[in-house]
């Protein structure tokens, strides 16, 4: 009888598992508009004169304000305030930095006054371009916050349970959206006539969608706090969180270890994602919807493998070594990009890597999440959770813009004879993306050293990263 009064909500694995999905949903409809431009960049250098620098301006701009300090902000809200009011928040936020792009990237808006107006100062950057970075700007805090309350929210209702499962399940989901998107977005462009719009707006309304989940989530959340006691572990004054906590994190080699890993990996995936159809497009001489057709396969394997390695860190650990391995097939696939692909340009060759690049992004999010809450006292995880997304931000922020200008760089007129070619209906010439793949190979180096670093630290400090997470 005592037994049955000490179980909670969370102890039912229907509840959990159902709470798991209201939120993953959220955050799959959220990577679906991360990525809806991604395969439309040919497309949008056409119709709205964006070149590759305008659209690395534009793809840095999602994580601008939170490399400005809204990340850390997002952290202190999360641990005051909690997952509830967070969850909501962001994906608000997410809902209204969509539709101010969507309004960004109409076909009325370049008639507009605000648009001519907003082409006239500051930069030569388009006025479609400017706003629709100022909506990126604002779905970036939501999304990003949204991933640290996403978080702190799993590692709540899986405490000592199926956590790394369960996180890996939850990526594995937001990475289906990537896969939906690469194949929807074409698909809705050129069914309604190389329209830019059509896209966006239907992934707008998914991320609408998304806010009514998690309002969802929290009427269970709420509960589950009501049965172990409103927030017991919050009730001792020496508990709560205070802002001079954040100099713990900030003290902490492991924290800076695992951040480091993670800025360096993680602005040698999603940026190039942001280029890789255009780079499949230029290096195979294909169209850009087959290039999308060929990287959406990207996060297949990363779907399938991230939760079954989760549950195989939850049973048998070892999730340092998975970093490492996970930075190693990086740097080979980069690499493969950069030398063999163009050397053998098929599109099976192209697949293969992409699909084993997928590989690389299932080995290491699966074990470096869950290695948060085992370095990082748990009233203080979500303040830890934000400044790793910072700090992440600040790679994810710079590193689209700087391959723009390299790719700008490398390829003297390119940009000019490409405009002039889709101007007059002709062939435009294609990039070389040598240099590009090289930048975000020599991250995977980094993140190597940096794995085999953090490795050692465990050795020898015994923080249990190698350890199941599951307790016996």
């Amino acid at each position: 009888m005592v037994e049955k009064i000490q179980l909670t909500l969370r102890d039912s694995k229907a509840a959990r598992w159902t709470a798991l999905i209201l939120i993953a949903l959220m955050m799959f409809f959220a990577y679906m508009f991360v990525d809806v431009m991604s395969p439309l960049q040919t497309l949008v250098e056409a119709k709205r004169g964006w070149n590759p620098d305008v659209f690395g301006t534009y793809a840095a701009s999602e994580y601008f304000l939170n490399v400005c300090g809204f990340l850390i902000l997002a952290g202190i809200i999360l641990d005051k305030w909690k997952v509830r009011f967070t969850g909501t928040l962001s994906a608000s936020l997410m809902v209204g930095g969509a539709v101010i792009k969507y309004y960004a990237i109409s076909e009325g808006f370049q008639d507009t006054a605000l648009c001519g107006w907003l082409d006239s100062w500051w930069t030569d950057l388009p006025g479609t371009a400017k706003l629709a970075c100022l909506g990126f700007m604002i779905f970036g805090c939501g999304c990003e916050m949204a991933g640290i309350t996403v978080s702190r929210a799993i590692a709540k209702w899986f405490e000592g349970k199926e956590m790394a499962l369960a996180m890996g399940l939850e990526m594995a989901i937001a990475r289906l959206g990537v896969f939906a998107v690469l194949s929807l977005s074409p698909l809705l462009a050129d069914k309604f006539n190389d329209s830019i719009v059509a896209p966006i707006a239907f992934c707008t309304v998914l991320l609408l969608i998304g806010l009514i989940n998690f309002i969802v989530f929290t009427f269970m959340d709420r509960k589950l706090d009501r049965q172990i006691g409103a927030g017991q572990q919050e009730a001792a004054s020496d508990e709560q969180f205070k802002f001079s906590d954040i100099k713990y994190i900030f003290g902490s080699k492991m924290f800076w270890l695992i951040a480091l890993l993670c800025v360096l990996y993680y602005s040698a995936i999603f940026p190039f994602q942001r280029y890789a159809t255009n780079f499949l497009e230029s290096t195979l001489n294909v169209t850009s919807g087959e290039a999308a057709n060929l990287f959406r396969w990207f996060p297949i394997l990363a779907m399938i493998l991230t939760p079954v390695l989760g549950s195989f860190i939850d049973y048998k650990g070892k999730g340092a070594s998975m970093l490492m391995y996970g930075a190693l097939i990086m740097i080979i696939c980069h690499l493969s990009y950069a030398f063999l692909l163009p050397a053998y340009p098929t599109k099976w060759f192209a697949l293969l890597i992409t699909v084993v690049l997928g590989v690389s992004f299932s080995l290491v999010p699966a074990a470096l999440w869950p290695s948060v809450p085992k370095v990082i006292d748990g009233k203080i995880l979500g303040s830890a959770y934000a400044l790793i997304f910072w700090i992440q931000n600040i790679g994810l922020c710079f590193v689209p813009k700087i391959i723009g200008n390299v790719l700008n760089s490398t390829n003297p007129g390119v940009a000019e004879a490409r405009e002039a070619a889709m101007a007059q209906g002709t062939v435009a010439p294609a990039y070389d993306y040598t240099v590009p793949m090289l930048i975000f190979a020599s991250f995977g180096v980094l993140a190597f050293i940096l794995g085999i670093w953090l490795k050692r630290e465990d050795v020898v400090k015994g923080y249990g990263l190698e350890l199941p997470n599951i307790k016996k």
